[in-house]
């Protein structure tokens, strides 16, 4: 996580380095070689990442009112092989690969976000994202992603309140009510000052579902004290690889 300049950027057609690391398309599948350092510790992080689509989907979604920030839900389900040689770790698992692009700040037209992703047992993904903008007005999109390749559009159930995070952050899940039932949060996997990211029990679409789930708060992203601290975490590299 290490941000860098355009001269340590480079595109092919199957191929996108950034820096030392690159990520490409091999036999129908999206490998990433990372070669990184941890930042302050100095210590490697070496490894590859493999990634393989179930179904690859040609889609853009809006996600603010001027169209200046998009979605495309590349591969909702995929399987991933995880193989690193610093640290030492190897895991197979399921996989969700997307991506996010803008021609502004993040934090200009959001105020926040929730976001979540399901497997349903039609092997069909559910992903909904429920954002506010700055402007009051929201964007919920809720679609679900067929095992053929093709996008249903479907109305998300009410919003529920779920616990704060460490950091205090307010999240929020889209899920269906069944007598008194709720929405249990299995694990929180990533708690920082403006972002979450944990796995959930919810309803959804007549289903019981398990749900990766995440939580951007923006004002918290602008705060002062957070920006003060990115750069320890994710280091700017204006001139040089890292």
């Amino acid at each position: 996580m290490t941000e860098r300049s355009q001269n340590a950027i480079e595109r092919t057609a199957h191929q996108f380095t950034v820096g030392p690391s690159h990520l490409r398309w091999e036999n129908g599948a999206l490998t990433i070689e990372i070669d990184e350092r941890v930042p302050l510790l100095g210590s490697k992080v070496q490894g590859s990442i493999k990634v393989f689509p179930e179904q690859l989907f040609n889609q853009v979604v809006e996600l603010d009112d001027l169209g200046k920030h998009r979605w495309g839900p590349i591969a909702p389900s995929a399987r991933v092989e995880v193989a690193f040689t610093n640290p030492s770790l190897k895991w197979r698992g399921n996989a969700y690969f997307d991506s996010n692009e803008g021609d502004e700040a993040i934090s200009k037209p959001f105020s926040e976000w929730d976001w979540s992703r399901a497997h349903l047992k039609d092997g069909s993904t559910a992903v909904i994202y429920d954002v506010r903008q700055k402007n009051g007005r929201e964007r919920i999109i809720a679609s679900k992603f067929n095992p053929d390749g093709t996008v249903e559009s479907f109305t998300p159930p009410e919003r529920v309140l779920l616990k704060k995070t460490a950091w205090r952050i307010d999240r929020n899940m889209r899920s269906e009510k069944q007598g008194d039932s709720s929405v249990a949060l299995l694990s929180t996997f990533e708690d920082t000052p403006f972002y979450a990211r944990s796995m959930l029990k919810s309803r959804l679409l007549g289903e019981e579902v398990i749900s990766m789930h995440e939580t951007l708060n923006v004002k918290r992203l602008e705060s002062n004290i957070v920006q003060f601290m990115l750069p320890w975490r994710m280091p700017r590299n204006p001139t040089r690889m890292f």
